[in-house]
């Protein structure tokens, strides 16, 4: 019976990436000369160093832009606000948003039982399992979930007839 799993993942190899190429253009950029301007990953949640506000958010800026060029969706970053820590330092922490918790999941199985589809949908920890008997009809599950506003990037993968 053909089925496939809905996840919400961020490639790590490419944030890892993406971190150290903001990290070499911060370290060179003229207006970030002298300043000690970083981003570091530690458990899901980037921190964005630098002398001021203003700075911090032109970090993160060129952080989004480098992960934009790296296919990661910016819809899976959590924004808090810019910290003062002190010594005419700042910081920014960003959380990253991984997995399909379980109010969520009950959420998309509901919209996906609301549009009447012949598919059979459970929820396996942090992601869910569609299954149906045509090939069509999970196809049509996948369009309606990319068109779907659900606040995280989904990715369809374990796709099997």
């Amino acid at each position: 019976m053909p089925s496939f799993d809905v996840v919400s993942e961020i490639d790590k190899p490419e944030l890892n990436n993406a971190l150290h190429q903001a990290n070499k253009e911060l370290s060179t950029r003229f207006d970030f000369k002298g300043t000690d301007a970083r981003a570091e990953l530690a458990n899901n949640v980037v921190t964005v160093f630098a002398d001021n506000e203003f700075q911090v958010k032109q970090a993160v800026d060129v952080l989004c832009n480098k992960m934009a060029g790296r296919k990661i969706d910016l819809a899976c970053l959590h924004y808090n606000e810019v910290q003062e820590i002190g010594m005419g330092k700042a910081k920014q922490v960003i959380e990253l948003k991984e997995g399909i918790n379980t109010e969520l999941g009950r959420k998309l199985v509901k919209q996906i039982k609301d549009q009447k589809f012949k598919v059979q949908t459970a929820i396996q920890g942090e992601q869910l399992r569609v299954t149906g008997k045509k090939r069509d009809d999970l196809q049509a599950v996948i369009a309606y979930l990319r068109n779907a506003e659900v606040g995280i990037p989904l990715q369809f993968n374990n796709f099997r007839d």
